[in-house]
């Protein structure tokens, strides 16, 4: 798995990170698994992606979750 499997590019879905080479959006990997299916389903919707790629979607969303966020109250 490697980082640049994921590419964020503004002619492509908004913007929005996607598998390198596919418009095939982060977000729907991860709104799948997030459902229940496994890596094998998602890879037989999407039978395009390598397991590797499934994978660098989890990893592109842990990265983002390792930042460090911070709640302040509205005025």
């Amino acid at each position: 798995m490697k980082q640049d499997d994921i590419e964020v590019n503004l002619d492509i879905c908004n913007g929005r990170p996607v598998v390198r080479g596919t418009r095939i959006a982060v977000e729907s990997v991860l709104g799948m698994m997030a459902a229940g299916d496994s890596v094998d389903e998602v890879l037989l919707a999407y039978p395009t992606l390598t397991r590797a790629q499934v994978l660098a979607c989890l990893n592109h969303a842990a990265r983002l979750m390792h930042n460090q966020y911070r709640l302040e109250p509205a005025a």
